[in-house]
């Protein structure tokens, strides 16, 4: 029997933080497996919409947190849906508006724990409580962002460092 050891003493730790740990720990391992399937997976295609497809379904499906999962991507300077999964989006994002926008134009991925006091948001779905959204760059193009990632969840302060460190490795597979 392997016995794991750990710096960490745990007779002073309560069973809430425990519990977090673990929580962090075990989507850490389900983020580690995803991005390993995904790097074998996208290896198929060149196309940018097939490998979206794929990252939305596998996420959509693997993370428990995520309610609605998909790309918004600049086109005519508009911001529109590419491929997603959830409940139906909104087609184009007004201009300028929102955390994707924001995401899009500051390069950087934002979380707002709460989505009802984000200046400007806009509720494609009114059940979405909390969201990240990471910006994908084009590297040859000076780090131009050309889509977001957009990820909704229904539980209010739903997405962590965890999220934010997986997803922005998971968008450069793309």
């Amino acid at each position: 029997m392997t016995v794991l050891k750990t710096s960490l003493d745990y007779s002073r730790v309560s069973a809430v933080q425990r519990m977090i740990m673990f929580d962090k720990e075990m989507l850490e391992r389900r983020y580690k497996r995803i991005y390993q399937q995904l790097q074998e997976l996208l290896l198929k295609t060149e196309s940018k919409t097939a490998r979206m497809a794929t990252v939305t379904a596998l996420l959509h499906h693997k993370i428990p947190h995520f309610f609605w999962t998909g790309f918004y991507v600049l086109i005519d300077e508009e911001l529109t849906i590419g491929p997603y999964q959830g409940p139906l989006a909104c087609q184009v994002l007004e201009r300028k508006k929102g955390i994707c926008w924001a995401g899009l134009e500051q390069k950087k991925t934002i979380i707002v724990p709460d989505v009802h006091k984000y200046p400007g948001h806009i509720a494609c779905d009114s059940r979405s409580n909390s969201e990240i959204v990471v910006p994908l760059l084009n590297l040859n193009e000076g780090n131009q962002a050309w889509a977001v990632l957009d990820v909704d969840s229904r539980k209010f302060e739903a997405f962590s460092e965890v999220d934010k460190d997986w997803l922005e490795k998971i968008v450069k597979l793309i």
